[in-house]
């Protein structure tokens, strides 16, 4: 038997019997961890009410092997809310979509259960934090996030020099494929030729330059999320099911 205390996000829940819930969450020191959580669904539980998607939570988990209900998974007996992001995001469907294809993302990104993924977790904690304040539109949080998560996780695109043989940029061609930005020696089949204006876009969003991409134009914003989406899909070999509802 163990008890073990850890913050993190709530990603996803799923119901469990008449009452419970299973709560997978993604933690500072653990990953992503699923828990069992009793009698959330109850009307008069408001433990529950912590538990949602997008709540930042400080959550003590107790574990007893083989034992435990719910094939293993160890229980949630306490919870406190440290940030409820939820209140800030799902009033606004921009918002909320952006914010589920942000949970799904971090999911991905963390296959194993208990593995650490600080990065990770940072990156989502302050993501979920900077949608909810509404401090940039909900598609550029979004995409920074996405460009970051494939860094962190050694995915990292280029928007400059060539990917392939790192002749300075700016090059003209987008090889999704090729990790990104390539030159007119290095272009493979498949290639596109996005605007220069769209390859400084994702640029600001990878590094955090957010006066550069405020200021930029629709068009371009359009055509960046577009590149985002197929060099996300590629990656994780198969597409994010809530970015088909995410408001462009």
């Amino acid at each position: 038997m163990s008890l073990f205390r850890d913050d993190g996000i709530v990603l996803r829940t799923q119901k469990l019997g008449e009452a419970d819930r299973i709560i997978t969450l993604l933690t500072r020191g653990h990953g992503r961890v699923r828990a069992v959580a009793r009698g959330v669904r109850r009307t008069k539980s408001k433990f529950g009410a912590r538990l949602e998607p997008f709540s930042h939570v400080d959550v003590q988990f107790f574990a007893r092997g083989s034992e435990l209900i719910g094939r293993g998974l160890p229980l949630c007996t306490q919870s406190e809310t440290i940030a409820p992001y939820g209140g800030g995001i799902v009033t606004d469907y921009a918002r909320y979509t952006a914010g589920t294809a942000m949970l799904e993302t971090a999911e991905r990104f963390t296959d194993h259960e208990g593995e650490p993924a600080v990065q990770q977790y940072l990156l989502l904690v302050g993501a979920l934090r900077t949608l909810a304040r509404g401090e940039h539109e909900p598609h550029l949080v979004l995409d920074a996030f996405l460009l970051r998560s494939l860094a962190v996780n050694g995915y990292a695109p280029s928007f400059g020099d060539c990917a392939k043989c790192g002749m300075p940029g700016p090059n003209r061609f987008f090889s999704v494929a090729s990790g990104g930005s390539v030159c007119v020696d290095c272009r493979v089949p498949g290639s596109v030729v996005p605007s220069p204006q769209t390859l400084d876009l994702l640029g600001a969003l990878l590094t955090g330059d957010w006066e550069t991409a405020d200021a930029c134009e629709p068009r371009y914003v359009r055509e960046g999320s577009g590149l985002v989406s197929a060099y996300l899909h590629w990656h994780l070999e198969r597409g994010l099911r809530s970015l088909r509802y995410v408001e462009k």
